[in-house]
């Protein structure tokens, strides 16, 4: 039997799902709406079918091909411009040369087609229409009919006082070869419109038949949904993809559903997705195949297409994601929104009930969408943030993006053939962005000196020690094990400039990249020694025998996979012994866990009688120690050490960020040093760090140089940890943040400038104002919407009302609206 599938529906009502596919190729339960068409029709026997096509053909013809998969042979025929449904009919008339049937693609439907073309063979018919009961018939064809099921009149669209029946079109036919014969070939003409009217007033046999079952005409997006919920609710009898793990849930393979996860059915999960500890889905949910659903996540009676990330503690509510959406860590999906393909939501946005966004849309950190966005990109302002380009694993880093950053990175360095550095630290995924970055890179043309793995001290004195023009390394985030970071260097192995990252960003937006010929692709040169090189300059200019002398303690805390050996070696040739810290059952170096961490480590220096404890970053950047008493050292107070210690081996300068403490200063005028205060940027704090020499930067961004140097300023002036710690004045600080939006960042800090609240002000990074008692640091954040407050006083009260009444003034500037002209 031959069947014929209306396919060139362009779905101008179901968009943004349609704006890059046609309407038949739009997923309902994992698969293409005619993909269920298909299964119909060929269960009922309709195994020679042709597919008219007119919007985007290529995408439905690429996915079914001949059919042979299916078990049936397709034909395609292709309108050049529209013809209406009868006149694509019309178009593949060489082809019908029996009865036939005639269906739409983009329909959802279980009615018995066999039933329908019995009829019509009974009734002698020359066109049969299949109609179906539906309780507002407003919105369709009404067609009434005698008892035996000939047709006596059309009511298109009717209003209710012309509601005469509930039977209406559904759009399924079964046709005579004849009827085409009075379509007009290459004129636009409708079935209902033109040919039944037609084939009425010359009184044809035309029929139509009542068939029970389901039928859905999923004209709208608010159809769709409603759709799928008849789906899981088993209203329709189609086939389910996967297999059903616990009643009303199906999974397709490969599914990783955490222990923790709640799943309340009827729910639809495609295959290889992620549901992470503490998610929950809830009924009437779909997942494509590919999602990846964190932590906490919360997803209600929702629609998501293939290869959708959804962060942790996010919320989706009766919204629709199409595929590769990426709705960031707190982040909110309402009723009735939907977003397409490829858009990104960042982080503790809000999508307000019934807002679309159209594909390819960046909606920026706590912004609240009230609105629905058509124009635009999804390019955002900034790639680089605080210390580099950072990004979810396979999320936001792809390494596909990896590739191009290295070919802009190289571009930006201005010549061919510049020798480059790349290294990671030991996880795969750092590796494997660390692969796709090389590449990058090479098509370039640049000469890459691959590092291996490592930290990030070591690749910062590979830049120097190998005289190359830079480099990169890429390392897992410390406080988010998800998220990899790319540490761009300079010459010097300081962080690049903003002005240079701006190079790279603008490279990346235009994708200006210069492309090698083939000859001047260069293969990369292995620097397989440098790691011992790093620890030998380490501990070249160190008092080794006075480190040996004093015997050195410590409890260490740090990720051995990547910092271990380093640790090892270095502390093996300086006669330190070291004990690594256990942690207790399953506790992990995650962010979550570090004041536990410090805690477990702050007991144990003092019940061992070490000299010390340290917490190293996994990538050797930063370091958190405990004195022999058992005191934390972190953050301004280790500042202040360092300070403290460069004062008196080296007599300063010191180099100290703006948010240093003023206990710096009395330290730098008790030992007649001069303190140079710098932006909090990584990259502005390098440079004038380096500018005072090897001990500074290993103090600042070597945390095993760092601990190394310490420990012999301690062992040279036979002072312990703790008795250098009670030479650094008291001081009182408070820290604080407060939400600030995109667009009102730059008025909080203006109306700071033109109305301070004290007469003193500093404006060398953000506005720090100075307060009789204290001081106070106002910093836009770079990568959030928030301001961040710093605050000094003679007292802990003080600093904490110092953050409390410029919290409170920033919250009512950046909640005013100003007039403009």
């Amino acid at each position: 039997m031959k069947a014929v599938i209306m396919a060139g529906g362009e779905g101008s009502r179901l968009r943004p799902l349609t704006c890059n596919r046609p309407k038949p190729m739009v997923p309902l339960a994992n698969r293409p709406m005619m993909w269920h068409i298909v299964n119909l029709l060929k269960a009922h026997g309709f195994t020679e079918v042709a597919v008219t096509l007119q919007y985007m053909p290529e995408a439905i013809r690429d996915y079914f091909g001949s059919g042979a998969r299916y078990g049936i042979n397709m034909q395609y025929f292709i309108e050049d411009s529209p013809l209406g449904t009868a006149g694509s009919v019309k178009n593949a008339q060489d082809f019908l040369d029996e009865t036939f049937l005639v269906i739409s693609g983009d329909a959802l439907t279980d009615l018995d087609l066999s039933r329908a073309v019995e009829f019509h063979r009974q009734r002698g018919a020359m066109a049969t229409i299949v109609l179906t009961r539906v309780s507002c018939p407003l919105e369709y064809g009404v067609v009434i009919t005698t008892p035996e099921g000939r047709i006596v009149q059309f009511l298109e669209k009717p209003a209710w006082g012309e509601v005469f029946s509930d039977t209406v079109n559904t759009g399924i036919y079964i046709l005579e070869p004849e009827v085409l014969e009075y379509i007009e070939a290459g004129r636009m003409v409708d079935f209902s419109k033109d040919l039944f009217p037609l084939l009425l007033g010359e009184k044809k046999p035309l029929f139509g038949v009542v068939l029970p079952g389901y039928w859905c005409d999923i004209g709208n997006l608010q159809q769709y949904l409603h759709a799928h919920q008849d789906v899981l609710s088993g209203r329709v009898k189609i086939t389910m993809p996967g297999r059903e793990l616990q009643p009303g849930v199906w999974a397709g393979d490969g599914v990783d559903i955490s222990t923790s996860a709640r799943i309340q059915g009827p729910v639809l999960i495609g295959d290889g997705c992620y549901v992470g500890p503490g998610a929950v889905i809830e009924p009437f949910s779909v997942l494509g195949n590919g999602c990846l659903i964190q932590e906490r996540a919360s997803i209600k009676r929702s629609v998501l297409w293939n290869n959708v990330y959804i962060g942790a503690g996010s919320a989706l509510r009766g919204a629709i994601l199409a595929s590769r959406v990426q709705v960031r860590a707190g982040a909110a999906v309402y009723e009735g929104a939907v977003i397409g393909s490829d858009s990104i939501i960042q982080e503790r946005s809000v999508i307000k009930p019934d807002v679309k966004l159209w594909p390819s849309k960046l909606v920026e950190s706590g912004t609240v969408v009230q609105n629905s966005l058509v124009w635009g990109t999804r390019c955002p302002k900034k790639i680089f943030g605080l210390e580099g380009i950072s990004g979810l694993v396979n999320v936001e880093l792809t390494p596909e993006f990896a590739c191009r950053v290295g070919a802009a990175f190289a571009s930006a360095m201005g010549r061919r053939g510049v020798r480059l550095a790349v290294s990671s630290d030991a996880s795969p995924a750092s590796q494997m962005i660390k692969n796709a970055l090389i590449c990058g890179l090479q098509s370039a043309g640049a000469q890459v000196v691959e590092l291996g793995t490592g930290i990030t001290p070591m690749h910062r004195f590979a830049v120097r020690q190998l005289d190359l023009a830079g480099g990169v390394h890429v390392k897992l985030s410390s406080y988010r094990p998800e998220q990899v970071t790319l540490v761009f260097l300079n010459d010097k192995g300081g962080n690049i400039s903003r002005s240079m990252e701006r190079k790279v960003e603008n490279l990346l937006m235009r994708e200006d990249f210069y492309r090698a010929e083939p000859q001047a692709i260069l293969p990369p040169e292995f620097a397989c020694t440098i790691g011992e090189s790093y620890l030998e300059a380490l501990v070249r200019d160190l008092d080794r025998a006075a480190l040996e002398k004093a015997q050195f303690r410590l409890v260490v805390a740090c990720d051995q996979n990547n910092l271990g050996q380093y640790l090892k070696d270095l502390t093996g040739r300086l006669g330190v012994y070291v004990e690594n810290l256990d942690l207790p059952g399953g506790m992990t170096f995650h962010k979550n866990n570090y004041q536990e961490i410090l805690s477990i480590l702050g007991r144990r220096v003092p019940e061992t009688g070490a000299a010390a404890g340290a917490f190293l970053d996994a990538n050797g950047d930063r370091l958190v120690l405990v004195d022999e008493r058992g005191r934390v050292i972190q953050d301004n107070l280790l500042t202040a050490l360092l300070a403290l210690i460069t004062l008196k081996a080296r007599g300063g300068p010191v180099v100290v960020p703006v948010t240093a403490p003023r206990a710096v200063d009395a330290l730098a005028e008790k030992y007649r040093g001069q303190v140079i205060r710098t932006k909090t940027a990584i990259c502005d704090f390098v440079e004038k760090v380096l500018g005072q020499g090897e001990f500074q930067f290993l103090l600042n961004f070597d945390a095993l140089g760092a601990l190394t140097r310490i420990l012999e300023f301690t062992a040279k002036k036979r002072k312990t940890l703790g008795e250098l710690v009670d030479e650094i004045p008291v001081f009182f600080m408070d820290q604080k943040e407060v939400p600030v939006p995109w667009e009102a960042k730059g008025r909080v800090i203006r109306r700071l400038i033109e109305d301070p609240p004290a007469a003193q002000m500093e404006l060398l990074d953000g506005v720090k104002v100075f307060h009789p008692q204290g001081w106070a640091l106002v910093l836009p954040d770079p990568d959030e919407p928030v301001c961040r407050i710093f605050t000094e006083g003679a007292t802990m009260e003080i600093a904490r009302s110092l953050s409390d009444f410029y919290i409170d003034k920033i919250s009512k500037i950046a909640g005013s609206v100003e007039a403009t002209g």
